[in-house]
């Protein structure tokens, strides 16, 4: 997991190609502007997803993973407040894996929480089981998925 500004991103970018593809589209577009739904970048390779909601508070908040997808994070209006554990210490499944949404859920609870604010982002790989929404106030967000394999 990483938590970093957004004046840092290049410093990641060698971490993954589709990084690059990614914070150039943030640079480059006004994400508070795009509509709530997905947006392709780079096909299934790459998109961001716009969502408007409300926090859950950290009871309800629920640990989740992903397989296929590495998750870039943006709080563009709002507080989002995300626990984070790893996944490896996760053996608990509330619900199974589910291939179409790349998202499975555990029963476990976090063991750290971190606060994401306008600027900044967070990276959460495959490893890293994170249960978002944990705050409770309206949050706008921007996810941007990766995915993990990148093939031309």
């Amino acid at each position: 997991m990483i938590l970093d500004q957004l004046t840092s991103a290049q410093r990641y970018c060698g971490l993954h190609p589709g990084f690059v593809l990614a914070f150039d589209f943030m640079r480059r577009q006004n994400l508070s502007e795009l509509p709530p739904g997905r947006h392709a970048i780079d096909g299934d390779r790459l998109y961001v997803g716009i969502s408007d909601n409300e926090g859950r508070g950290p009871d309800a908040a629920r640990l989740e993973a992903h397989r296929r997808y590495i998750d870039i994070q943006c709080a563009l209006s709002g507080i989002d407040e995300i626990g984070w554990r790893p996944l490896s210490a996760c053996s608990q499944v509330a619900e199974a894996y589910v291939a179409e949404r790349d998202i499975v859920f555990f029963q476990e609870r976090p063991e750290s929480w971190f606060t994401l604010r306008p600027g900044a982002f967070t990276i959460l790989f495959p490893e890293d089981a994170h249960a978002p929404l944990a705050g409770k106030s309206a949050v706008r967000k921007a996810v941007f998925k990766v995915a993990l394999k990148w093939h031309r």
